[in-house]
């Protein structure tokens, strides 16, 4: 089997925003953990820019 392509430190993060146990992420598929990725990192994003333009706003 593969080693993950995520470090520990992600893994965590990925499995609390897919609310599923850490233990049933290490034995999704590939590409599956790595379009959840992609959709998590996606989501931090529009957030991020979502709270820099209403700082913007408000000064």
């Amino acid at each position: 089997m593969r080693k993950m392509p995520i470090s520990a430190d992600t893994a965590v993060k990925l499995a609390a925003y897919m609310k599923v146990p850490l233990e049933h992420l290490m034995h999704m598929p590939q590409h599956m953990l790595l379009q959840k990725l992609a959709e998590m990192a996606k989501s931090q994003v529009d957030g991020a820019e979502k709270d820099s333009h209403n700082s913007g706003e408000k000064s």
